[in-house]
């Protein structure tokens, strides 16, 4: 990378409690970070940690060992609120206030006690327009909204705060091809127009081929290749990436969704 990182996760484990008591490695002195104006995806198998490592840059989960840091500062100093409006998750399955789309969109301001956001002005004109979320869904219940519709709604939601980084698990799972790829494109733009480190954990590797400049597999709880996403996709270095990949091939030769 030409700059430093603006996230890093630095050898991080987190084990958890299994059904019979004992405890089960999640994450293994994982490493990964990801620069200002980069999309970085995270792919792997289920059970791989890929969630779970998302989740570390915000504080929703603490690792056991390592550290997280922003801008070379161990996150724990930042309040959780602060650290979440600078840092915000969108989750597969989307979490929507009570209320319309705009009080939904106004909901990051006054839960901080900030100045409300005009969402009439030019700049969130534009990140609702990139997000492909219709104006006319403003006054309607947000959580009438299709799955689709509800995770746009909360992909503006976490950028009209000013996020200087953006966590995305699966945004695009809920979407047909043709909006999923307009959506990896609005991710590449505001990687490159706003300066945002993205990281994007997707199970689709034609989103990342899209977006992403580099590409992070995971298998076991641990980073087993990252590099560029053409690097990584076509001429994988590890075996464990090969047979990872292969079984995402369909018959016709392309990436599996």
């Amino acid at each position: 990378m030409t700059s430093p990182e603006l996230l890093l996760a630095q050898d991080v484990t987190v084990s958890r409690p299994g059904e019979d008591g004992a405890f089960v490695s999640i994450l293994q002195k994982t490493t990964l970070g990801v620069a200002p104006g980069e999309v970085l995806s995270v792919a792997g198998p289920s059970g791989s940690g890929k969630s779970t490592l998302l989740r570390l840059f915000n504080r929703l989960l603490e690792p056991d060992s390592g550290q997280v840091m922003l801008s070379g500062k161990d996150i724990k100093t930042l309040p959780p609120p602060v650290l979440r409006a600078q840092i915000p998750l969108v989750a597969q399955k989307p979490y929507l206030f009570p209320g319309t789309v705009k009080d939904n969109l106004l909901a990051s301001a006054r839960l901080r006690r900030v100045e409300l956001p005009e969402l009439q002005s030019p700049d969130i004109k534009n990140l609702i327009e990139m997000c492909r979320v219709e104006q006319s869904w403003l006054d309607r219940d947000a959580r009438k909204l299709s799955v689709g519709q509800q995770q746009r709604v909360c992909l503006v939601r976490a950028l009209v705060g000013h996020c200087r980084a953006l966590l995305l698990d699966e945004p695009t799972s809920a979407l047909d091809r043709q909006t999923g790829a307009l959506m990896a494109q609005t991710f590449k733009l505001l990687a490159k127009e706003k300066g945002l480190a993205i990281i994007l954990v997707t199970h689709d590797l034609q989103i990342a081929e899209v977006c992403a400049d580099r590409i992070a597999l995971m298998i076991g709880g641990s980073v087993i290749e990252i590099g560029p996403v053409a690097q990584v996709l076509n001429d994988p270095k590890v075996e464990a990436s090969r047979q990872f990949l292969s079984s995402t091939v369909t018959d016709n030769g392309d990436l599996a969704t």
